[in-house]
C-alpha cells in the first residue's frame, strides 16, 4: 500500500478528526463542470540545494475558455503552502540556475487576442521582477542553464529571415503550400513548415534587468535538433537529431551530436536503431561525461508494439548502446491513460543519473501502475524506488540525488507533489484539489483479473457509483482505451468518476494489445486488430453481467482513437449494446493509411499498402459491415483531428448509417485536436462529457433529452433504455 507521512506538527488524534471532518464533508457527486475548478501541476524541478521544488501550475480561465500557466514553488520540507513566483498566465519551463539565485522560464503573450510565441524570461529569487532575455519571432521550445551559470541554451525555429526588418521583406508572402512529404502535417501542431526546422541556440545570461545579450544560433540546415544538454565543464553540448528528409521510408533511427558550445560543426557520437521516441529521444548524460544514457525500443523487428527499454552508451564515436533492461519484460520511461494530466506545462525526463554514475532511475509501467525504478548502471539490476496503486507522472531529484520529487495522481487524485525519501516513503508536499474534493465524492475503483476465451488473464478496473448497492441493478458503460498499445491503471480519470456519479459502472478493461504486461501481450494484436482484443472486451462485460449487480439490457460502449476503432468493430459485431458512442475514431483502414498525419509505410500494422491487400484492410475495417448496426451510434470528432480524420472514421460511420436510416448522430468539435479528451479548450472538454452521458441517458436510462432527434423517434422512452 501507499505509504505517505506529514511533515506538518499535528498529532495522530488531530490528523484523525481532520480526516473524518474532510470525509463528512464530502457530500455531492463530481460533475462535469468540476473540469473548471481543477488545478494540475506539471514539470517540477526541485532547486539545487534541494530546499525547494519549481512547478508549473495549470488553473482554468472559464470565461477566457482557456488554460492559465503560471510558475510556483513549495518547500521540500512540506512545512509551507506553495509560493507564486509568475503572474502568468502562460509561463512554462521553469529551470533553475546552477546557484540556485535565478530562474529561467518561458513566457507567452498575446497580440490582437491571439498567442505569441513564448520566450525566455528570468527571475531574480532574492526579489525583483522578472526580465526578458530573448525576442525571438518564433519563440523557444525549451532551454537548459549551463552548469557554470553564464549561458542558457535553447531550442527555437527562428531562422534568420525572420530577424529581417519589415522593410525588407516581400509586401505579399504566399500562403499557398508545396508539399512533397508523406508526413505534411501534424496532430495538434497543424501543418508542418519543413523550411523551418528547431535549432540550438545560445545565449549569456545578463547578469541584472537593463542588460541585454543577443541569441547565437550554433546549428544551421534542414534538420532539426532535439533535447541539447551540457557538459559538466559548460563546454559542450550534446543533442538529437535525424538527418533524413523521409525517415519514414526506413527502420527507426536517430543520431547523437555534439557541438562545442563556443560554435563549431557537429560530430556524431552514434547512432541509434529505435523505434521508440524517435529523433526527439531524450539524453541524459552521465556525471563523468563519458556515458549517455536514453530509452528506446529495439527496433530488432517490425512489430506494431516495441516495448521501451533503458539504455546506455558510451561518448565516443561509434560506440554500440547496451540495454540495460533488455530481460525486465515492462515498459521504461512510459505511463498510463488518463484524461487528466496537466494539460499544459508537463514535462518530465526519461532516467535521471544518481551522483555517482553508478546507478539509473526511471519510471517504470506494470499492469496498470506506474513507479520509480533504480536501475544498475552495469548489470541493469533494478531496486524499487516507489511502490504502490498509482502513477508517478512525472519526477524530479537536486543534482547531488539526496531530495528526490515525484508527481503523483491516483484514481481519486489528480495530482500532487510528494517528497521520496530514503526508503520509498512519501511525504506530501502539495494538495492543490483540497477544496474542490473536500467537497465531492470520489471512490477508488475495484481491480479485477477475468479469463478471456483462450485463457489469457486481462486486468481490469470497476468504477462504481459513489452510493453503490450490490442489491440493485445498474446499467454499464464498457470504455475502450485508445493507443492500442497504452494501458488504463490507477491514476485519475475524470471520464470515470463523472459516468459513475451519474448512477452508472463504468468497467475500463486492459485488453491485449495493452502496454504493462509484456511484449508479447501488447504485440500479440499485430495484424490482428480489431479481433481478439474485441473477445476479451467482452468477456469483460459478461464478467460483470456474472457478478448480479448490472442489468444486462442497458449496455453501453465507448471509447476513443483506438478505443473508437473498436467501438465501432463492436457494433458491427454485437447487438447487446443499446447504445455506443464512438470517439475521434477509424472506420476505414485504407483511408486512414492515406490521411492520418504519420505513416504506416514500415510493415508494423499492416504487411503491405492498402491497394497490395486490399482483403487485408477491408476485413479489419468496421465499415465493412456497417449493415449490421443497429446499436444508436454517436460520433465525437475533432475538426481539426489529424491523427484520425473525421473522414476516415466519424464522417464514414456517420454518412453509411445515415443512408442505412439507423439511429446515428456526430457531434464536431471546432478547433480541437486528437487530444480534445486531455487538453482541449476547458468547455469543449465539459460539453463532450455532457454528449456522451446524454446518448447514454436517452438509450440506457429511457431519459428524454433533446437534441438528438432521429427520424422515427419520439422521445428517449422509445429507445432500449426504457425496457
Amino acid at each position: 500500500m501507499l505509504q505517505v507521512t506529514r511533515s506538518v506538527a499535528v498529532t495522530g488524534c488531530v490528523l484523525a478528526v481532520l480526516l473524518a471532518s474532510s470525509l463528512h464533508a464530502q457530500t455531492r457527486s463530481i460533475t462535469e463542470k468540476d473540469l473548471f475548478q481543477f488545478t494540475w501541476i506539471g514539470d517540477p524541478h526541485v532547486s539545487p540545494d534541494g530546499s525547494r521544488v519549481a512547478f508549473v501550475r495549470v488553473t482554468v480561465n472559464e470565461k477566457a475558455d482557456r488554460y492559465e500557466t503560471s510558475i510556483w514553488s513549495v518547500p521540500m520540507s512540506g512545512t509551507e503552502a506553495p509560493l507564486r513566483l509568475t503572474a502568468g498566465p502562460r509561463d512554462t519551463r521553469p529551470c533553475w540556475s546552477p546557484d540556485g539565485k535565478k530562474l529561467a522560464f518561458i513566457r507567452g503573450t498575446e497580440k490582437d487576442n491571439k498567442p505569441q510565441p513564448g520566450n525566455i524570461w528570468v527571475l531574480p529569487l532574492a526579489g525583483g521582477e522578472p526580465w526578458q532575455i530573448t525576442s525571438l519571432p518564433k519563440g523557444v521550445q525549451s532551454l537548459e542553464w549551463s552548469p557554470d551559470g553564464k549561458t542558457i541554451a535553447l531550442t527555437s525555429k527562428t531562422k534568420p529571415y525572420d530577424l529581417k526588418p519589415p522593410q525588407e521583406k516581400p509586401d505579399h508572402e504566399s500562403d499557398v503550400r508545396v508539399i512533397t512529404r508523406a508526413v505534411y502535417r501534424s496532430n495538434g501542431e497543424g501543418y508542418l513548415d519543413t523550411s523551418r526546422p528547431a535549432h540550438i541556440w545560445t545565449i549569456a545570461v545578463p547578469a541584472s534587468l537593463g542588460e541585454s545579450a543577443t541569441p547565437k544560433q550554433l546549428t544551421t540546415g534542414a534538420f532539426e535538433e532535439h533535447s541539447p544538454i551540457w557538459s559538466p565543464d559548460s563546454k559542450t553540448l550534446y543533442f538529437t537529431s535525424r538527418r533524413d528528409p523521409e525517415p519514414y521510408y526506413q527502420p527507426g533511427r536517430t543520431d547523437i551530436y555534439s557541438i562545442p558550445a563556443s560554435g563549431g560543426e557537429p560530430v556524431k557520437i552514434t547512432s541509434i536503431e529505435l523505434d521508440y521516441g524517435g529523433e526527439d529521444t531524450e539524453i541524459v548524460l552521465s556525471p563523468d561525461s563519458k556515458r549517455l544514457a536514453f530509452s528506446a525500443a529495439p527496433n530488432s523487428a517490425s512489430l506494431s508494439y516495441k516495448q521501451p527499454d533503458l539504455f546506455v552508451v558510451e561518448v565516443a564515436a561509434g560506440a554500440v548502446p547496451k540495454n540495460l533492461t533488455s530481460n525486465l519484460d515492462f515498459d521504461v520511461a512510459s505511463g498510463l491513460s488518463g484524461d487528466q494530466r496537466a494539460p499544459r506545462g508537463g514535462g518530465s525526463p526519461d532516467a535521471l543519473w544518481s551522483a555517482d554514475g553508478r546507478s539509473l532511475m526511471a519510471v517504470v509501467a506494470k499492469e496498470g501502475r506506474a513507479n520509480l525504478q533504480r536501475f544498475d548502471a552495469a548489470s541493469g539490476k533494478i531496486t524499487p524506488i516507489t511502490q504502490g496503486d498509482q502513477e508517478v507522472m512525472s519526477y524530479s531529484a537536486s543534482p547531488d540525488r539526496s531530495k528526490l520529487v515525484a508527481l503523483i495522481s491516483t484514481p481519486t487524485n489528480i495530482g500532487d507533489l510528494y517528497a521520496v525519501e530514503a526508503n520509498g516513503s512519501l511525504r506530501r508536499l502539495t494538495n492543490v484539489n483540497e477544496t474542490l474534493f473536500s467537497e465531492v465524492k470520489l471512490t477508488p475503483p475495484e481491480e479485477i483479473w477475468y479469463t478471456s476465451f483462450d485463457g489469457k488473464k486481462i486486468n481490469s478496473w470497476i468504477q462504481k457509483p459513489p452510493d453503490f448497492d450490490p442489491g440493485k441493478k445498474y446499467p454499464l458503460i464498457l470504455n475502450i482505451h485508445g493507443g492500442p498499445h497504452a494501458a488504463y491503471g490507477y491514476t485519475f480519470d475524470h471520464e470515470f468518476q463523472w459516468m459513475a456519479a451519474k448512477g452508472y459502472v463504468v468497467l475500463y478493461p486492459n485488453p491485449r494489445g495493452s502496454t504493462s504486461y509484456g511484449q508479447d501481450f501488447g504485440n500479440i494484436i499485430q495484424y490482428r486488430y480489431p479481433g481478439d482484443d474485441y473477445k476479451d472486451l467482452m468477456a469483460g462485460v459478461d464478467e460483470l453481467i456474472r457478478r448480479g449487480y448490472i442489468d444486462d439490457k442497458k449496455l453501453g460502449v465507448t471509447g476513443g482513437s483506438g478505443g473508437g476503432l473498436l467501438t465501432n468493430w463492436t457494433v458491427t459485431q454485437t447487438d447487446r449494446f443499446k447504445a455506443a458512442v464512438s470517439q475521434r475514431s477509424i472506420a476505414d483502414w485504407a483511408a486512414w493509411w492515406y490521411t492520418a498525419d504519420f505513416t504506416l509505410f514500415q510493415p508494423k500494422w499492416f504487411k503491405a499498402a492498402p491497394w497490395q491487400d486490399s482483403a487485408d484492410y477491408t476485413a479489419r475495417s468496421p465499415i465493412t459491415n456497417v449493415e449490421k448496426v443497429t446499436t444508436p451510434l454517436m460520433m465525437i470528432d475533432g475538426e481539426v483531428d489529424y491523427r484520425t480524420p473525421p473522414a476516415a472514421g466519424g464522417e464514414t460511420m456517420f454518412r453509411a448509417l445515415k443512408f442505412l436510416k439507423r439511429p446515428v448522430v456526430m457531434v464536431r468539435f471546432p478547433d480541437e485536436s486528437h487530444e480534445l479528451s486531455r487538453s482541449g479548450k476547458p468547455w469543449h472538454r465539459v460539453e463532450r462529457l455532457e454528449h456522451i452521458v446524454n446518448w447514454f441517458d436517452k438509450y440506457l436510462q429511457g431519459k428524454p433529452v433533446k437534441g438528438y432527434e432521429i427520424l422515427g423517434e419520439e422521445d428517449g422512452s422509445k429507445a432500449g433504455g426504457a425496457d
